[in-house]
């Protein structure tokens, strides 16, 4: 995960409440690991959070992002799993709709995973996905 800072101003976003695509979840590890993170970064987890997004890259043509924002944008969809604000763009939310964030660790070392129903195919390094 990409621990920048995007500085953005103070706007009001659009809830998950209400919103007609399927929730983003995230897991109780992959939240508590956001949060420390957050605080390490001396976030105020009460406005900051995680804004996940997909961008064009890789070999299957789109791939995901992830970085901490001070507060969401004002088109933003903000949902909010076990205290931890997730910020989504409306460009970004068809492809990861019903997606799941999880925190794992393994021997091939720790980090975040994007679980998405939507994806069609990936590429071999599973860094990159097409819908």
């Amino acid at each position: 995960m990409v621990n920048t800072l995007a500085q953005s101003t103070q706007r009001m976003s659009t809830t998950a409440e209400g919103s007609e695509q399927p929730e983003i979840e995230v897991s109780k590890a992959a939240s508590d690991k956001a949060l420390a993170l957050l605080e390490e970064e001396s976030l105020d987890t009460d406005k900051a959070g995680l804004r996940l997004f997909v961008q064009q890259g890789g070999c299957a043509g789109l791939s995901y992002g992830m970085r901490f924002d001070t507060s969401p944008d004002e088109d933003d969809i903000v949902y909010e799993h076990h205290g931890l604000r997730v910020f989504v763009d409306p460009a970004s939310i068809q492809y990861i709709a019903g997606s799941v964030v999880e925190y794992e660790t393994g021997l091939q070392g720790a980090g975040f995973d994007v679980e998405n129903p939507n994806i069609v195919s990936e590429c071999g390094c599973g860094e990159s996905f097409r819908t």
